[in-house]
């Protein structure tokens, strides 16, 4: 151990002629604690809403959507999913169509998005069987008793309550597609249906403006004929990187007009807005740890002041200017120290904690979840912790300038 340091753990621990130093010192190292402490929670529980978010979007969708440009259509996908199974990585394909339609029941109509699956393998790209919580995933056929079988629609919760409809409820979707010239005598295409199901993802967006038919009522209703609006891709992971790897693999080699979306270029400007809100959050919360850094340069300053034949009894043995400002720095760093380690503890446990009990619920018919989400990361613990610890070390170099700059023969004249 350098003497520079063992000078400063002295200088730490030793008890002030002032108490008020003292009492400096210690609210400096509590503002840390404080500082480290709300950045960690704070963006743990964003990462743990980014995440809810995800898990929600790739649930409703899947990881990549293979289409055409301006959605004209695949013919012969069945050809097409055969050389998409050969890619890595790739678990489970379905066809899908998908475009704008007006529904309508009684009274009641909206503008919504239809989208026409494949029963038989949504599930497998997709968690909408899981979202249904009134009713079943029965797009074929829907029967009420003295009425006409038709086919099944399933709906948004929200959107099931803007139109007052409920299960075995008929309602009719109308399809303007391909219509080009509205005073041409072709005419808007009327379909009726039967509510089979509601379903629910917590995402207002989704439940409020999506439906689902089958991919013949789709093809029918739109009148694609035998195409479909393209077909998505579930890999075995989610990782951003790892998916837009793949999808970039699969445009470079069908090219022109397909293109492969990915779940992030489809939510894009979502997830970068809550990009930009975690960093803002971190710079604002870093505000704290700087007033406590503020703290520690005035303590370090009334050490330095109470501290002058000490630091001239060390220059006249021979300590350098270097070593007089490095016992002072180490001083202020130590403070930075513990603040910084006692606040990422208390992050660490108070999150844990949430994780564990969830000691703060939310409402579950408000919000889609019922609970604070937490998320930890070790990368938030580094940053937060350097940043912490650097905003200390450089608090302690202007009063460790000035205790390096005394001169001896003043310091310890009038002691």
């Amino acid at each position: 151990m350098s003497y520079e340091l063992f000078i400063a753990k002295k200088y730490f621990r030793s008890k002030r002629r002032t108490g008020f130093i003292s009492l400096i010192n210690y609210f400096s190292i509590a503002g840390v604690t404080i500082g480290v402490a709300a950045l960690i929670i704070v963006l743990s529980v964003m990462n743990g809403f980014e995440t809810e978010v995800r898990s929600r979007i790739i649930g409703f969708d899947a990881h990549i959507r293979f289409r055409s440009f301006h959605d004209r259509g695949i013919d012969n996908y069945a050809a097409t999913i055969s050389q998409l199974k050969e890619y890595e990585h790739v678990v489970a394909l379905s066809p899908y169509t998908q475009d704008k339609s007006v529904v309508m029941s009684g009274d009641n109509r909206d503008f919504i998005f239809i989208k026409g699956v494949d029963q038989k393998t949504a599930a497998d790209v997709s968690d909408i069987e899981n979202s249904i919580v009134w009713g079943e995933l029965n797009l074929d056929s829907v029967r009420a008793e003295g009425e006409k079988t038709l086919p099944g629609i399933v709906l948004g919760k929200n959107l099931a309550l803007r139109l007052d409809v409920n299960l075995q409820d008929k309602v009719f979707l109308v399809s303007f597609a391909n219509i080009k010239n509205f005073f041409m005598p072709e005419f808007p295409l009327i379909k009726a249906f039967r509510v089979a199901g509601l379903f629910e993802t917590g995402l207002y967006e989704y439940d409020s403006n999506f439906g689902y038919i089958s991919i013949e009522s789709a093809q029918s209703l739109f009148r694609l004929g035998t195409k479909v609006s393209g077909i998505e891709i579930m890999l075995d992971q989610m990782d951003r990187e790892l998916v837009t790897q793949v999808a970039r693999k699969i445009s470079d080699t069908f090219g022109y007009p397909f293109t492969a979306e990915t779940w992030y270029e489809r939510n894009q400007t979502l997830f970068s807005w809550m990009q930009i809100e975690k960093w803002a959050a971190f710079i604002v919360l870093s505000l704290i740890i700087m007033v406590a850094a503020f703290n520690i340069i005035s303590t370090l300053i009334m050490v330095v002041m109470e501290k002058k034949k000490e630091i001239g009894i060390l220059k006249s043995l021979g300590s350098t200017s270097r070593s007089i400002m490095k016992i002072f720095v180490f001083q202020g760093v130590i403070s930075g120290l513990i603040g910084t380690i006692t606040g990422c503890l208390i992050g660490y446990v108070l999150c844990w904690s949430q994780l564990q009990y969830r000691w703060f619920s939310l409402p579950s018919d408000i919000y889609f979840i019922n609970a604070l989400p937490v998320e930890m990361k070790i990368l938030d613990f580094v940053l937060i912790g350097t940043a912490g610890i650097l905003l200390c070390f450089f608090a302690t170099l202007y009063p460790s300038w000035k205790a390096a700059k005394l001169d001896p023969v003043q310091a310890i004249r009038y002691e």
